[in-house]
This record gives structure tokens, C-alpha cells and sequence, in this order.
């Protein structure tokens, strides 16, 4: 695959993540080619494909996967149905990004990570945030020791109970069968996993989670401490039954602190003893730009991503420990 000059992608499950976040992005990368959509709904993939100019279009997730002409394959399902399609792409021997998390657990995102290397078959994980410029900014600020040694980290985010939540309709991002932690682990996987880019691996973890509303099957209420190997302490609290939404970081250093958000493009703050600097970083139109780009990178020998099936597997750890399922 080095050799080609186009690498022709195909997506199975082209619903809302894939319409702005991440499906232009491959067709805006260059090297890369979007020729085909699964969905197993006809008119709306029909609808899809004809609105994004994308020339195939299945109803069938083997038609796409065995497709000669698709030489890559974005998941971009439900978490509960990527490690079934996962290995059938891995078995294909096609590089593969699956959208976050890799799995509803840390057994299946195991799973997974082994069937890709067993067939020798590259594997990225959509936690596009440790590609973007706002946040390796922040990995630059702690590379060089702005704010001295790391001691800690906190994390905070509480979201109101949406419409959706109050009406009580179905969503699976709420149903505990396929997100024991509900908007955990939609939400929290990425600041986890993003804290993990930033610090370096969790060693252990432990959490309290709890379903404080009754809207859903799910947990809406999980608060954590961890350890990260070199000896940083960490802790966050994640509730989405609040009045009000508050996403903050804070890295806390002998010599000052960093502060930013993971989902809101707030400034970032540079504290020092010396001075206070805010810096504003905007992120792309389409989020996953630089994602897609790094894959392209990596595919062709030119640096290794930094989410691959390996990270996300440890995050899958971290987040398990959390809600008590390891």
C-alpha cells in the first residue's frame, strides 16, 4: 500500500459523526479517496452517497469489506457491532480506523487488537484529539517543564439532562447494554484517553458510578482517582444531570498549571508565577482532519499515529477500572 499513489477508503455506518467530524476529512486528505458508504438503510445511504459525491453505496457491511476497490475501511457504527466488523476487516487485510471507544469493553477492544495483529493489519482509533493542535500545544507546555514537575490533574465535566434524555426515547449512547457508563463512555473515553497522551499511561484506577436521574439504563454519574506511572496523581467527576455544563482541565505543576476544556474551544491558559497567558487555538471544520492526515502519514512509513489499537485498548482498561467492570 506505500506504493499507491491513492488510498481508496470505505465507510461502514455513515450516520451524524460522519457528515462534518469525520467523513470529509478523508476526501479532503490528500493520497486519500472516500468511494464507498455502508448503511443498511437504502435511502439513507442512497442519500448519503449522493450528497457527499460518493460513488458506491451498500446495504451490506461484506459487500463494502470485499469490495476489490476499497482498499481501507472507516467503522463508524455503534460501539456494540465494532468488533464484529472489526475482524472481518482485520481477516480482509485492510487497514482499518474504528471510531471511540474501540468497544463497549476492555475484553472486546482486547479482542479486537488482537485479531489486527494476528493478521498483521494496521489499526486506528478515532480519539482524534491527540492529532490536534490545540492539545499539542499543551504536550509542548509540559514537554518543556513550563509549569515545572506534574503533581496532578483534575477533570471536570457536567452536562444538563438533554431532550432526548427527558423525553425517555431510545438512544444507545444511554443504553447500558451498549455504554454501561452511558455519556461516560462516549465523552469521557476522549478526555481520558487525551489525559493519557498528555501525561502517560494510567496504572491504576478505581470509581464510583451511579444512575442518579432514572432517565436511562445507564450510569450518569461516575467520579474517579487514578495514578499514572510516573507518579501523577489524577482525579475527575462526570455527571450529565446538572443545571449547568462545566468542561475543565487543570494540570496542576511545581512551578504553575495549564487550564482547558476537552469539548469547548476555550482559550487555553498558561500559569505561571510570572504571569497569566491565554491562547486560542481553533480546531478545524471537520475535527478529524488531522487524524486522517496522521493515518495517511503512518500508512506511508512517514510517523506513527498517535491512536492506534494499542492506546485505545489501555484507555478501554482505564475506563473498565473506573466503572468497576475489571
Amino acid at each position: 500500500m506505500n506504493n499507491q499513489k491513492i488510498i481508496r477508503w470505505g465507510i461502514i455506518g455513515c450516520g451524524n459523526v460522519t457528515e462534518v467530524k469525520s467523513g470529509p476529512a478523508y476526501q479532503k486528505t490528500k493520497g486519500f479517496e472516500l468511494i464507498a458508504v455502508m448503511r443498511r438503510d437504502p435511502l439513507k445511504v442512497k442519500d448519503f452517497a449522493l450528497r457527499h459525491n460518493i460513488t458506491k453505496y451498500y446495504t451490506n457491511a461484506d459487500e463494502l469489506i470485499n469490495d476489490t476497490e476499497v482498499d481501507a475501511i472507516y467503522i463508524a457504527t455503534p460501539p456494540d457491532t465494532h468488533e464484529y466488523y472489526a475482524k472481518k476487516v482485520s481477516e480482509s487485510g485492510k487497514p482499518c480506523c474504528i471510531e471511540k471507544p474501540l468497544a463497549p469493553s476492555y475484553k472486546e477492544s482486547l479482542s479486537i487488537l488482537e485479531s489486527f495483529k494476528e493478521n498483521k493489519v494496521p489499526l486506528f482509533v478515532a480519539y482524534y484529539r491527540r492529532s490536534l493542535p490545540r492539545f499539542k500545544q499543551v504536550k509542548s507546555w509540559i514537554n518543556n517543564h513550563l509549569i515545572g514537575e506534574i503533581r496532578h490533574i483534575n477533570l471536570h465535566l457536567n452536562k444538563p439532562a438533554n431532550e432526548l434524555d427527558l423525553s425517555q426515547q431510545y438512544n444507545w449512547r444511554t443504553d447500558e447494554r451498549i455504554a454501561t457508563g452511558g455519556y461516560f463512555d462516549d465523552l469521557a473515553s476522549h478526555a481520558i484517553d487525551l489525559i493519557e497522551f498528555l501525561l502517560g499511561n494510567i496504572s491504576t484506577a478505581y470509581g464510583v458510578s451511579v444512575n442518579q436521574q432514572g432517565l436511562y439504563s445507564a450510569k450518569d454519574a461516575v467520579s474517579a482517582c487514578w495514578l499514572h506511572k510516573n507518579g501523577i496523581t489524577g482525579s475527575g467527576n462526570w455527571n450529565f444531570g446538572c443545571s449547568k455544563s462545566t468542561d475543565r482541565v487543570e494540570i496542576f505543576g511545581n512551578q504553575g498549571k495549564i487550564e482547558f476544556s476537552v469539548f469547548e474551544e476555550h482559550p487555553l491558559k498558561l500559569i505561571t508565577k510570572e504571569k497569566q497567558q491565554e491562547f486560542i487555538i481553533d480546531n478545524p471544520e471537520n475535527i478529524q482532519l488531522y487524524h486522517v492526515r496522521n493515518i495517511k502519514e503512518h500508512l506511508l512509513g512517514n510517523l506513527k499515529h498517535p491512536s492506534t489499537g494499542d492506546t485505545a485498548v489501555h484507555t478501554a482498561w482505564v475506563m473498565d477500572k473506573i466503572l468497576g467492570k475489571i
